[in-house]
């Protein structure tokens, strides 16, 4: 892989804090990770430098508004109830349209693959392929109770320090963003199933039997996509396959590139 690069660049109008690392071969796909609700290009790890080396892909990663080191999300810390697709339809375009990348495969885990899905099914053409890793189509119990138990955990346990290793000054409206968000009762009705028939490219879907933050109900929804659908479940694994079990995750990427995108 060829060097790293950070920058700060104006995407979906805010100050998005990027890194991007070159493919060896000119013309080569990019990969952009989408991370989680609680998440930021530092909670990937290693995980983009190593998929992006295996598969000789540009790579890109990026804090969404609010995390890391984007720009501050504002008191009272409200996201609108239509984020996700605000994201998918203004932040994703401008960060595809900053970096000239006319060829992206989606990885997004949670709320970065619900990111990611909607992104596809907008009729973007760049974007060629997703890997979607334990993402939410509609709202479930279990997510809103395993929510709803970190919430109490915030005055009372070491998670607030533990967040801030990664997101800073950012680490409260962060939090208390993506809490106020999911558990909004008038977002109790968030449901994407309807536009999921508008996805007509290539999507992996992966979850855990035992994730915490939703069901294979979840898993089973895809099946509504137009494009080719690919899915696996990982047995004994929460919420971060990737993490939980980097190996087979890579694996799976790695094979369903491989028969979805010339490389």
């Amino acid at each position: 892989m060829g060097k790293k690069y950070r920058q700060t660049i104006w995407a979906g109008s805010h100050a998005i804090c990027c890194e991007w690392i070159n493919s060896s071969t000119y013309g080569m796909p990019t990969l952009v990770f989408l991370h989680e609700g609680l998440g930021s290009i530092r909670q990937w790890r290693d995980l983009p430098a190593q998929l992006g080396a295996i598969l000789n892909f540009n790579v890109l990663t990026f804090d969404r508004f609010g995390h890391g080191c984007s720009a501050r999300l504002a008191p009272p810390y409200r996201r609108p109830l239509n984020y996700f697709q605000a994201e998918a339809e203004t932040t994703i375009p401008d960060l595809l349209d900053q970096f000239c990348i006319s060829d992206a495969v989606l990885v997004g885990h949670s709320d970065g693959a619900t990111i990611a899905i909607l992104a596809a099914s907008s009729g973007d053409k760049r974007v060629r392929a997703v890997v979607a890793e334990a993402g939410h189509w509609f709202v479930e119990k279990r997510t809103l109770s395993s929510i709803k138990k970190l919430l109490a955990q915030w005055s009372h346990s070491n998670l607030r320090q533990r967040l801030t290793k990664y997101h800073g000054e950012n680490v409260e409206g962060m939090f208390l963003g993506w809490t106020n968000l999911w558990l909004n009762p008038y977002f109790s009705t968030f449901d994407i199933r309807s536009k999921l028939p508008n996805v007509d490219c290539p999507v992996l879907a992966i979850q855990g039997t035992d994730d915490q933050y939703g069901s294979l109900e979840q898993l089973r929804s895809l099946k509504s996509i137009t494009g080719n659908l690919s899915s696996h479940t990982f047995s004994a694994c929460g919420h971060h396959p990737h993490l939980e079990l980097r190996k087979s995750y890579l694996k799976n990427v790695e094979n369903f590139v491989s028969t979805h995108l010339q490389r």
